[in-house]
């Protein structure tokens, strides 16, 4: 018996027929099973035998990327590899059958031929391809092809692009559902807007350290949008240059906002009452912090309506730099999770105080702070901090759940725990997260929880848990 074994495990190693299950595989399967796989290993199994000769002709997704020719690099130079890659991908498309292809990736960062490229995005378009993702590092000024912005069967389109977009007078994208632009240069409003309008059935846009400096106005007006990404931080210029684009957001049916940036440019949101969640951080004030802080709020109180937020203790600093804050925020009645990132410091605290009296339905707060200190160890907490003669209504009726992350037990964050163990009156569990770099030796720990048990409680049902 064990010798059959033997011998049936030897034929399927060399390759005998008669144990080859996956080669009985049907195309269909075999064909999703190769869509995995890189490209150039797809295109290895042709080798196999006379049954795989052509099956990866068929693979509905194709990926060229020539990252692997930085470990050759030979004086700034990659000659002969680099040939190989450009060779190999116009072999791959010109063999490859004319059936519709699903997906086409394709990053050049070192084999950057204008001519070529152009050559085999237009490739992918004229095989109905539907997601179209391309990252190119270009060093002269690069225009892609007028196919692409007439793309029917396209569904997404990813650009990382170092260059001003320059775009056709003619854009239709009938059936685009995700659009990602990452490093591009906007040319001027009317391209821009013209770009933005063409997508009917848009339901993801993602404009990621994009270049606005040449525009003055411009409308996201599509009511299909989903979800709407804007990283703004700047790669060139000042932060310090308020004078930006004006940028208007009308999308009825919006759901998730995230935002990164220093509000060099002005947004507004006009008709987003289905905005159910935001993330929203503004890093380090520049000197035209006073500015920045009025923006902040005003894009807050746009929020209004919002369920769920996530935003950094620097935005929280902007409320603090605002005058008469009270006189701006709004009331956030829909407002149960409130998730702040990032280290909380002396001057957010009155802030913060005041963003909880405008959140009176706040169910779970949570502090998700992102660098090794939770809380700056050396701040003191004292009545005016806090406002303790106007307890926030959510802590009276509605805060259930307290989350801290990265606690290290020092005073500062001990006494921020005891205001929520003795003021949040139908808390239910605080969740503390213990920093890995402790401050302090396993004894000192225990005694950190111990006195968080000895301190006086609103709640009678509240449970105290350490992850």
């Amino acid at each position: 018996m064990r010798d059959q074994k033997c011998q049936k495990l030897s034929e399927v190693q060399n390759g005998g027929e008669s144990e080859d299950i996956i080669s009985n595989l049907p195309d269909c399967i075999l064909h999703h099973i190769l869509s995995f796989l890189p490209t150039k290993d797809a295109v290895g199994t042709c080798i196999l035998s006379m049954r795989w000769k052509y099956l990866w002709t068929l693979v509905p997704n194709i990926d060229f990327d020539d990252a692997l020719l930085y470990s050759n690099e030979v004086n700034g130079w990659y000659p002969l590899e680099m040939t190989c890659f450009m060779n190999f991908v116009e072999r791959v498309l010109l063999l490859r059958d004319a059936s519709t292809m699903k997906r086409f990736r394709l990053s050049c960062r070192v084999c950057f031929c204008a001519s070529r490229v152009n050559a085999w995005v237009s490739s992918a378009i004229i095989h109905n391809v539907q997601e179209l993702d391309l990252c190119l590092f270009v060093e002269k000024p690069f225009i892609l092809p007028r196919c692409l912005f007439d793309g029917n069967s396209l569904t997404v389109v990813k650009i990382e692009m170092n260059c001003v977009l320059e775009l056709p007078s003619y854009i239709s994208f009938p059936c685009l559902k995700t659009l990602h632009l990452c490093l591009v240069t906007f040319a001027n409003d009317n391209s821009t807007q013209k770009l933005f309008s063409s997508c009917p059935v848009l339901q993801e846009l993602a404009i990621l350290d994009c270049e606005w400096i040449n525009l003055k106005q411009v409308a996201i007006s599509i009511p299909t949008l989903e979800s709407l990404t804007i990283d703004d931080l700047p790669y060139f210029g000042s932060t310090d240059d308020l004078h930006g684009c004006q940028i208007k957001i009308d999308a009825a049916n919006l759901i998730y906002l995230k935002y990164i940036g220093y509000l060099s440019n002005e947004f507004f949101l006009c008709n987003v009452s289905s905005l159910v969640k935001a993330y929203i951080h503004i890093p380090m004030m520049c000197e035209r912090r006073k500015e920045i802080s009025h923006r902040a709020v005003k894009l807050l109180r746009e929020l209004h309506n919002i369920g769920s937020v996530r935003i950094s203790n620097r935005t929280i600093e902007s409320l603090f730099l605002a005058d008469n804050v009270l006189e701006h925020l709004p009331l956030f009645n829909n407002l149960t999770h409130l998730e702040l990132s990032m280290e909380i410091e002396n001057q957010t605290v009155s802030a913060l105080v005041e963003l909880l009296q405008h959140s009176p339905n706040l169910q779970s707060l949570y502090f998700a702070e992102v660098g090794r200190l939770g809380l700056d160890r050396f701040m003191h907490f004292g009545e005016d901090d806090w406002n303790l003669t106007s307890k926030p209504k959510c802590l009276r009726s509605t805060l259930k759940t307290v989350s801290f992350r990265n606690f290290h037990g020092h005073d500062a964050e001990i006494c921020f725990l005891k205001y929520f163990l003795e003021n949040a009156l139908v808390l239910e569990r605080i969740i503390i997260y213990c920093s890995k770099y402790p401050s302090g030796d396993e004894t000192k720990q225990r005694d950190v929880r111990n006195q968080l048990q000895t301190f006086a409680r609103g709640s009678t049902c509240l449970v105290i848990t350490y992850m």
